[in-house]
């Protein structure tokens, strides 16, 4: 078993929603996605995809989106991103998944998965203060974003030579690509790697990697990859 991570991947098969706004490389972009995932991953493994899943405004309206997922080798761990305006309730997404019979779907939401010795948690996360359009209105939300990572987080029952990964929809650093309050929370819960995606096109190089604080960051959005899924576990 294998474990990859890729967000980003605005399926649009039910919506006419042009990515070319980002450039040149999103050109045949689902073509490219199907091959390199197909090419990389195993019916065994498993696959971490942090958001921006569908363009699709409603849940029936991405049963086009999702059966392109179902198709895909590999078990999906899904959370929400910001465009993810299909995104309901966690019964109603169980419900979805278990009438379409999408048996390789998994959704993640004030919850954690244990891959082997990996333990994955996440949330969307938001804006960040320090971000040049993060206002009063995102205050709440940011708040409650950070509640959920928690949540996610107490939910997992870590063991000896346990691993814990973070997946997240938005970066954990604000534009001066400063740590955030997210940053502080995965520090305090020994957190050792943290997944994020959002960004694209010239924006990806704002992008932070590497190690801070003593944990990894990988920046994994569809584009920045060339539509390749990121094997982070063999």
């Amino acid at each position: 078993m294998a474990v990859f991570a890729i967000s980003d991947l605005h399926l649009a098969l039910s919506i006419d929603k042009p990515m070319d706004i980002f450039g040149a490389r999103w050109e045949n972009y689902m073509q490219k996605l199907e091959q390199e995932w197909r090419d990389s991953v195993s019916p065994e493994d498993w696959v971490i995809v942090p958001g921006d899943i569908s363009w699709a405004t409603y849940l029936e309206q991405a049963v086009a989106d999702f059966e392109f997922i179902e198709s895909l080798p590999g078990t999906k761990i899904i959370s929400k991103g910001n465009h993810d305006y299909w995104w309901t309730t966690m019964n109603k997404l169980e419900k979805f998944i278990g009438d379409k019979g999408f048996s390789s779907i998994r959704f993640m939401h004030n919850n954690s998965f244990r891959l082997g010795n990996m333990l994955v948690c996440g949330t969307r996360g938001w804006k960040c203060p320090g971000d040049n359009d993060f206002g009063a209105e995102d205050v709440k939300i940011y708040q409650r974003e950070l509640q959920r990572l928690e949540l996610s987080l107490k939910s997992i029952d870590i063991k000896g030579e346990d691993e814990i990964t973070v997946a997240l929809h938005y970066p954990p650093f604000n534009a001066r690509q400063e740590p955030t309050d997210f940053v502080s929370l995965m520090e305090a819960h020994n957190v050792n790697t943290c997944l994020y995606g959002h960004l694209h096109g010239e924006s990806c190089r704002n992008a932070v990697t590497g190690y801070v604080r003593g944990i990894h960051f990988r920046f994994i959005s569809a584009d920045y990859l060339g539509f390749k899924p990121l094997k982070i576990l063999d």
